[in-house]
């Protein structure tokens, strides 16, 4: 499973790093970095997620979903939100 995960990872981040490249966006240090953070916080979440279920603690699945879950989409949307402003500022 994890294989497929990182084939899908790869592609997605080799897809964005085409787009932003024919786009014209140049990111900053600070919004791949809170890009990257976010992006590992969605596959933790992910790995914990399914590995609670697995084991059939439906709880601690969800607070896993809340605790590294909500974390991450904030992260990653702080980064896109940085990166938007910044753009349309110019």
């Amino acid at each position: 499973m994890w294989f497929f995960i990182a084939l899908i990872a790869g592609a997605g981040i080799m897809g964005l790093a085409w787009l932003l490249k024919i786009k014209g966006v140049k990111l900053t240090w600070y919004e791949w970095l809170l890009g990257i953070v976010g992006f590992f916080l969605v596959l933790m979440t992910i790995q914990n997620y399914f590995g609670s279920v697995a084991e059939y603690e439906q709880e601690a699945a969800n607070m896993f979903l809340l605790v590294l879950g909500l974390p991450a989409v904030v992260l990653l949307a702080l980064a896109w939100s940085l990166a938007w402003r910044r753009r349309s500022a110019t």
